[in-house]
Formats: C-alpha cells, sequence, structure tokens
C-alpha cells in the first residue's frame, strides 16, 4: 500500500461504501483518473473495479473500508486532491478540490493563458468556450463547445481568431487542431446553411 495521495471526507467515504455495497462483488476498488481538461478545470473518472486489474505502477492505498486505486500517469496531478460528497436542495454528487495547475508543462500552461484571459471570453459572448486537451510535439489539440460546436462560422473563428492569438503569444506552438465533433452540435450560436458572424470576423 502507498501513502494516501488523495483525501477522502467522511461524508464521501460513507457514499462510496454505500455504492460499492450496492454493486454486490468482492473484491472491488474504486479507481481514480484524470480523463481530460475542459474550460471548467480537469475532468475525472471515477469507477469501481476489481483490483486484479491495478498495473504494477498504479499506487494504492487504504482509505477506510476500501482501497484507492490511482493511474499511474494521473499520480500527479491528482496528489493533494480532496474528496467530499455534498447532498443539499440544489443537487447531491462527488465534489472534488484539486491544488494542482491544469498543466505543468510550460507551453500548456502558456496557452491556456491565452484561452482564459483572450480566446475564451471572446467566444462567450455567443455561448461557446474553448478547451486545451493536449499539448503535444508543438501541436495544441482544442476542442470547441457550446455555441461554437457546429457553428457555420467556426472556420473564421478558428482561423482569423484561436490560431492567430494563440500563434501569435505562444510561438513554440506549429500547429492549432480542432478536434471537435461538429456535426453533433447541439445549439450552434449560427446554423451552417443561415450563415452568420463570428466573434473574430
Amino acid at each position: 500500500m502507498s501513502e494516501a495521495l488523495v483525501t477522502i471526507s467522511p461524508a464521501a467515504r460513507g457514499k462510496i461504501l454505500e455504492l460499492m455495497k450496492s454493486e454486490g462483488r468482492e473484491g472491488l476498488v474504486l479507481r481514480m483518473a484524470v480523463a481530460g481538461r475542459g474550460a471548467g478545470g480537469f475532468q475525472y473518472r471515477l469507477a469501481f473495479a476489481p483490483e486484479s486489474e491495478r498495473a504494477p505502477a498504479d499506487p494504492m492505498f487504504e482509505a477506510g473500508g476500501f482501497s484507492v486505486v490511482l493511474e499511474a500517469a494521473s499520480v500527479e496531478s491528482l496528489r493533494g486532491a480532496s474528496i467530499d460528497y455534498v447532498d443539499s436542495a440544489y443537487g447531491s454528487g462527488f465534489k472534488i478540490d484539486n491544488p494542482n495547475p491544469l498543466w505543468s508543462d510550460p507551453t500548456a500552461q502558456a496557452v491556456q493563458k491565452v484561452l482564459d484571459d483572450d480566446i475564451n471570453p471572446a467566444v462567450a459572448s455567443h455561448g461557446g468556450h474553448v478547451a486545451l486537451l493536449e499539448v503535444k510535439d508543438s501541436v495544441a489539440y482544442i476542442q470547441l463547445g457550446g455555441g461554437c460546436q457546429g457553428c457555420g462560422m467556426v472556420d473564421v473563428t478558428l482561423k482569423q481568431g484561436i490560431e492567430v492569438r494563440i500563434r501569435e503569444a505562444v510561438p513554440a506552438i506549429r500547429e492549432i487542431v480542432d478536434t471537435t465533433d461538429h456535426a453533433g452540435g447541439k445549439n450552434p450560436y449560427y446554423q451552417p446553411s443561415k450563415g452568420g458572424q463570428s466573434p473574430y470576423a
């Protein structure tokens, strides 16, 4: 067993034990990982899984009645985080407070700053947002959501706005790749057939 890398509140512990019992299976652990990063911060994956599926590099620690396994690739992003369970008139669910920065890579941090300070405030006027998924080999992979997903002016927003702003501020980035499934947009700001104006036009 490793040291406890994540703090679990009594309320969260009780709820996890309740849910684990309802699974009706023995030998389960709580697996935790960072699944991605979005406009709201880290995105997490919490799931029950057999301990036998734990990889040798995945740290495991006791949490008071059950064990927690962190995926090795997520350890540094999860170290020092705390899990609570909130049940109020506004809803219930697990709440994770994480003191770690979204990115440890300086280039990714610089791109995120451009998104936070410049790009997202601009596209927010059209109900959109842009999330950084990854920076690899000088390529920034992004995903557009909200009113930007499926918008008829997305090419203008991407080429004349997002790409220009990121490249000006972060010269280390040579390419920006939009990974968005625009065909799946449920509420685009401008329907492709109707045209419209990009916030960067």
